[in-house]
């Protein structure tokens, strides 16, 4: 008798260790649940409409010219001295010096020169020195006939040179061909590009692109449009932070921005990132912060 009292008695003990346990494990999950279990809401990012400058563009290539270029063949026999030349001489410098007198320099502008050549006319080797004002850098274009109606004399270029990979050179329109070229169908067109600090050397292949067309236009992010079909759509926020799918028309995409014709106001304010976190219309809380507008928590379904 006392032994199965004992038995019993083991058999409940250890059937109580193991109910605390399960016990134990449920509560433990339960609270870890209630903790982390509560995913935050999907942030998005909002922005608002704004007026950009949109215009269309002519892209060509052309070579850089100087402004003022210049040569000088000298005899070997005539220096005094070895050639050292500067790198960049004023008008009136004395560009090299000469037994039958200094050669100095008509205009501000860069040296160089071509190295030793045999004269194909005189016995004797000579230099050959250029000199060239590169403050301002011109190149003659071809435009196509078709453009012919929209190029002006000061309309706006952007100029790109294959050394300068991330900086663009601004000018304009300095001189259009009064005909058209019967052979090439094309319009000759010579630009202007200011190159004060020097970077633009003559003889570079220039990627110009003409602009015309211009027009301040209502501008968003392209990752804020949606298109369906041929129609294109964007979320826009009303005052009460709600957001609706609104249809709107589309001109233009220019770098990340696209031109808006008709469906917005300036102002208003659109969903720019995190378009595929809407199903239907949702209400959101909205936090400005350092003057970008900023949606941290939404996604409420509507009554």
């Amino acid at each position: 008798m006392k032994r199965s009292t004992k038995v019993i008695s083991i058999i409940i003990v250890f059937f109580l260790i193991i109910a605390s346990v399960i016990i134990a494990r449920t509560m433990i999950g339960k609270h870890f649940q209630k903790k982390f279990g509560k995913r935050p809401p999907p942030g998005i990012i909002v922005t608002q409409v704004e007026k950009k400058e949109f215009s269309e563009k002519i892209e060509t290539f052309g070579t850089a010219v100087s402004n003022k270029t210049k040569s000088f063949r000298i005899k070997k026999e005539d220096l005094i001295g070895d050639l050292n030349l500067n790198n960049y001489v004023k008008k009136g410098d004395v560009i090299v010096k000469l037994k039958s007198g200094n050669i100095l320099a008509p205009f501000n502008g860069v040296l160089g020169y071509t190295g030793l050549t045999d004269d194909i006319f005189v016995s004797d080797s000579t230099f050959i020195i250029t000199l060239d004002d590169n403050s301002i850098i011109y190149s003659d274009i071809k435009i196509p006939e078709n453009y012919s109606s929209v190029i002006k004399k000061g309309l706006p270029i952007e100029v790109k040179v294959s050394s300068y990979k991330n900086k663009i050179f601004f000018g304009e329109v300095d001189f259009i061909s009064s005909r058209i070229n019967a052979e090439t169908r094309s319009l000759l067109t010579r630009v202007k590009i200011p190159n004060t600090n020097l970077e633009l050397i003559s003889g570079s292949l220039l990627e110009v692109s003409v602009k015309f067309n211009l027009r301040n236009s209502l501008s968003i992010p392209d990752t804020s449009v949606m298109m369906e079909g041929e129609k294109s759509y964007v979320y826009k926020v009303s005052k009460d932070n709600v957001v609706n799918k609104t249809e709107i028309k589309i001109g233009i995409r220019q770098e990340s921005n696209i031109e808006v014709l008709s469906g917005l106001n300036i102002g208003d304010i659109i969903v720019a990132e995190g378009l595929k976190k809407f199903t239907q219309e949702v209400k959101l809380n909205l936090l400005k912060k350092d003057q970008k507008i900023v949606s941290l928590i939404g996604r409420k379904k509507l009554n």
